[in-house]
């Protein structure tokens, strides 16, 4: 085996098919969008380069910062949303009664589609028979809103599924991780009279933290492409007021039929990814990581 893993041809050809897909599924398909947001193109005609002409637009677009807003706010919500994942987590692990049943619940929204679970919300969310205005109703609220109708809570009743939708997976990896911790540590906290909240806040999310940033980059850049749920719920109404970039990169390349401006935009978005990425690294990078 050492002679064969010593061999780099052999080497070699054990990681160019997976080279070779990562070419043609991601690298070429980045290289392409950002070609294409050069040009003034139908998606099927003949293109004329017009240089940052696309860009110069975007910069100066109104509509699309409105949808980076929401994607930004979506952003934040789920960010902050890990809180309460990892809350969850802390109390499964602590072997309540019930807990395995509790983790198996969690994961039920990971085993539906995003079209099962927003036309599940589209029935909670019915102005006139869903489940939300007919329980508001029966405690007294005349006139419960029109969730997805009114541009004052359409966005935040978006934000709502979404959330769900993501809790058991992190969940699931809050949970591994906390299992992951040796007993031997938290035995000998308890000993030295650590209560549960000084062992949860100085024990156990100090030794999982690497998993927290890696499930908090997950999330907002997760959060800033969402596409999904939200355009088979609103389809970025009403009126703009649950844009959020991916649907409106959708729009002005497969709707309006401007596709080398929604190519600008999806390549746009990879910039912003990049940075959101990298910023998040830096701000949550500890002295030994910065110095590396």
């Amino acid at each position: 085996m050492n002679k064969v893993m010593s061999n780099k041809l052999i080497i070699a050809m054990y990681v160019l098919p997976a080279l070779l897909l990562i070419m043609v599924l991601i690298y070429i398909p980045i290289i392409l969008t950002g070609y294409y947001g050069l040009m003034k193109w139908d998606g099927i005609g003949e293109m004329t380069f017009i240089g940052l002409d696309n860009y110069i637009k975007l910069i100066q677009d109104g509509d699309f910062w409105s949808s980076a807003m929401h994607s930004f706010l979506l952003a934040l919500f789920s960010a902050v949303s890990l809180i309460g994942y990892l809350a969850i987590s802390l109390v499964l692990v602590t072997k309540i009664k019930g807990a395995n049943t509790f983790r198996k619940i969690y994961l039920i929204p990971m085993l539906l589609s995003s079209v099962a679970i927003a036309q599940l919300w589209l029935k909670i969310y019915h102005p006139s028979n869903g489940m939300l205005n007919s329980f508001l109703m029966s405690l007294g609220v005349d006139n419960p809103p029109a969730w997805l109708a009114e541009p004052k809570y359409v966005l935040f009743a978006i934000f709502v599924p979404i959330i769900w939708q993501y809790a058991g997976f992190y969940i699931i990896i809050y949970y591994a991780a906390l299992k992951n911790i040796p007993e031997s540590i938290i035995e000998a906290a308890r000993i030295d009279g650590a209560s549960p909240l000084q062992i949860a806040y100085k024990i156990k999310l100090p030794l999982i933290s690497g998993v927290i940033k890696v499930t908090i980059v997950l999330a907002i850049v997760g959060s800033l492409k969402y596409f999904d749920l939200i355009y088979v719920m609103t389809g970025g109404g009403p009126d703009g007021a649950s844009e959020v970039i991916a649907s409106y990169m959708y729009k002005k390349a497969f709707v309006t039929y401007d596709f080398g401006y929604g190519s600008a935009i999806g390549f746009f978005l990879l910039l912003i990814i990049l940075v959101v990425t990298w910023l998040i690294r830096k701000l949550t990078a500890t002295d030994e990581e910065i110095q590396y």
